[in-house]
């Protein structure tokens, strides 16, 4: 039986080595080629194999280090130069002041002599009975003359025109710039004041309400100063406004001004001060200050800029204070004027935007309220369009040509 069993074990091993034999030459024997077929011109080119490059030498120039993308690199990205520095804004010339208003008169007549040749045409008529003298009157107050002085005019116009009998064209021209002359004043001191005789820097205070140009007033003033050959240092004390600052430092780098300025909603009484501490000490010929645009109405705000005032006058009396009025707005500037007169000594009057309107009565009007003169006008919105007042030039853009 054990016999039986070993020759069982033995026939099995005997097969199986010979199976083993017969699958190892099968896999030996190559595997027929694959069919020929055509190129496919539409597939994307092979990838090279591994030692490719090595075998196939490539005559085109290998990249430098500084070429190759380093892992997680990205691309390479060019060195960013230095940002060239701002080049300094080049110094202007402003025009000369003086004949600035003759020179601006034809703006000044486009919008101003509708009253002159008004009150010539009535003036004109044959018969100039009490509703003719009436139309009169009521023209001159349109134009924002005032009361008190339209009825001063018109009295005296009166009396003129009795005595003189026949009226030529010539003759009622004549007639009327006399007594518009005699209105406006022409004995009235108009140079703002930038040079007191015992010591340096001239002082001046720039007030007024928002909206009517103040800082662009005072950015042009510097402007005037520069062309009469003065050196300025302007105070930028309008801390409440974020613009203002940058507005009239800008005004200043077009004239070589320099800018004194502090912090947004900082003290305007401090700068003020510093404005003129630096000013002596620069030795500049004028300082001028750009102050808040105060409303009229807010007691606690026109109390502050009294406090301006008395801190600069720790260094120097004010030479100036100049109240900027916008000339389009009538009657109403002469409330502005009132309430600005009781807190600050107003010296001066600028009216701006005159060209803007034909109420040129408006000087007139707050020269009488004030008994102040009206120093400046401005007629554009040129940095060269403020001009000193000359009553004779304003008087003959009313009457016209």
């Amino acid at each position: 039986m054990e016999t039986i069993i070993l020759a069982v074990v033995i026939a099995v091993v005997v097969l199986g080595a010979l199976g083993g034999l017969l699958i190892t030459s099968r896999l030996k024997k190559p595997l027929p080629p694959p069919p020929p077929s055509k190129p496919d011109l539409t597939a994307p080119p092979a990838e090279p194999h591994v030692g490719d490059e090595a075998e196939t030498p490539r005559d085109e120039q290998r990249r430098t280090i500084e070429e190759v993308d380093l892992p997680g690199g990205g691309a390479p990205t060019a060195v960013e130069e230095p940002p060239a520095a701002e080049k300094a804004p080049e110094i202007e010339i402003p025009e000369p002041s003086a004949g600035r208003l003759i020179r601006l008169r034809a703006r000044l007549s486009r919008s101003q002599n509708a009253l002159g040749k008004g009150l010539l045409t009535l003036l004109s008529r044959e018969h100039l009975d009490e509703d003719t003298w009436e139309e009169i009157e009521d023209t001159l107050l349109t134009a924002d003359v005032g009361v008190q002085p339209t009825q001063e005019l018109v009295e005296r116009l009166r009396e003129r025109v009795k005595v003189l009998g026949t009226r030529t064209p010539e003759e009622l021209r004549g007639l009327l710039r006399e007594e518009l002359l005699k209105l406006v004043g022409t004995d009235m001191d108009r140079e703002v004041k930038t040079e007191p005789e015992s010591r340096k820097p001239g002082i001046v205070m720039v007030v007024g309400v928002n909206g009517t140009g103040k800082t662009t007033t005072t950015g042009k003033l510097a402007r005037v100063l520069v062309a009469d050959g003065r050196t300025v240092v302007l105070g930028a004390a309008d801390t409440f406004r974020a613009a203002a600052a940058d507005q009239l430092q800008t005004w200043g780098e077009r004239v070589g001004a320099h800018t004194v300025r502090g912090p947004e909603a900082g003290d305007p009484a401090s700068v003020a001060f510093d404005a003129v501490k630096e000013g002596k000490e620069m030795g500049v010929d004028v300082v001028l200050i750009d102050t808040a645009g105060r409303l009229h109405t807010k007691t606690g705000l026109m109390d502050e800029l009294g406090k301006v005032k008395r801190v600069v006058e720790k260094h120097a009396p004010l030479d100036e204070v100049l109240l900027v009025l916008d000339a389009t707005t009538g009657q109403n500037g002469l409330v502005q004027a009132r309430v600005f007169s009781e807190v600050v000594d107003i010296t001066g009057i600028v009216l701006t935007k005159l060209d803007g309107t034909a109420k040129g009565g408006i000087v007139i009007a707050v020269q009488n309220e004030l008994g102040v003169p009206v120093k400046l006008i401005g007629l554009g919105e040129g940095p060269d369009d403020l001009a000193p007042f000359d009553p004779e030039a304003f008087v003959d853009a009313l009457l016209g040509d």
